[in-house]
């Protein structure tokens, strides 16, 4: 059974991380992401450069498994998660690419811990990468399953179920995002809200499950910075807001 280490614990090896969990020591690369260049999807995930950076996002322990950010640090729960048979299982399963594994790795540890829209976050992560891998399968599977999460989790606000919407369509689930995305629009949205609303509206209709990028719903920019997959510091209004001004368009 794997033990957090001891507070008298030998300091790691320079460059060496020990894990949060188990105690193991790895060696990890420190990422930083350079500021997006290119508009991010509608789901939000990032333009590149940090859109081929997926591999550095996520940290992961080589002998109990556990992945995080920063593997040095642990939930509580997180032990618990790792030793469970789902955990256990996942990182078994020969059939999920290895960097999807990561993602939904970290999904089932921030789950047992009653993270439930973080987890969501890190199922679509997973998405991403089966999207890059050419497994359409896979994409839609974890999409739904990161839609089960959001609305397992608090209630959504207008922005996460703009990405909600988004998931839906893209797994192809036409009837639920047209429901979604109609009962949004009747909400009264903020007018960036609207917009990207709409454009989803009209892709459903369409029965488009394509990849769309923001610069598709919002006004044309005067320039071009964009969000990164971490999301913006609270500036009292809401994300697509601050997109829509990046692109000129406020």
């Amino acid at each position: 059974m794997a033990e957090t280490p001891s507070a008298g614990s030998r300091p790691a090896p320079a460059g060496a991380l020990r894990c949060g969990v188990c105690g193991t020591e790895s060696r990890h690369a420190p990422f930083r992401p350079a500021p997006p260049e290119q508009a991010p999807d509608l789901d939000l995930r990032p333009g590149e450069p940090v859109r081929s950076s997926m591999a550095r996002w996520l940290q992961q322990c080589p002998a109990c498994g556990y992945a995080a950010p920063d593997i040095t640090r642990a939930h509580p729960a997180a032990a618990e998660a790792v030793r469970a048979a789902p955990f256990r299982a996942l990182l078994q399963d020969s059939t999920t690419p290895p960097l999807a594994r990561r993602f939904l790795a970290w999904a089932l540890v921030l789950e047992e811990t009653g993270a439930l829209h973080a987890a969501a976050e890190s199922t679509l992560h997973a998405a991403w990468v089966a999207d890059d891998l050419g497994r359409p399968d896979l994409a839609r599977a974890w999409r739904l399953d990161a839609v089960a999460l959001w609305r397992g989790g608090p209630p959504l606000d207008a922005e996460q179920t703009v990405r909600v919407i988004d998931a839906l369509r893209r797994a192809e689930a036409w009837d639920d995002a047209a429901s979604t995305a109609e009962s949004l629009g009747l909400s009264d949205p903020a007018e960036a809200v609207a917009q990207v609303v709409a454009l989803e509206r009209r892709l459903i209709e369409a029965q488009d499950a394509g990849r769309h990028t923001v610069a598709s719903a919002l006004p044309p920019p005067s320039r071009r910075p964009h969000v990164s997959h971490q999301r913006i510091a609270a500036r009292g209004d809401g994300i697509w807001a601050r997109i829509k001004r990046l692109f000129g368009g406020g």
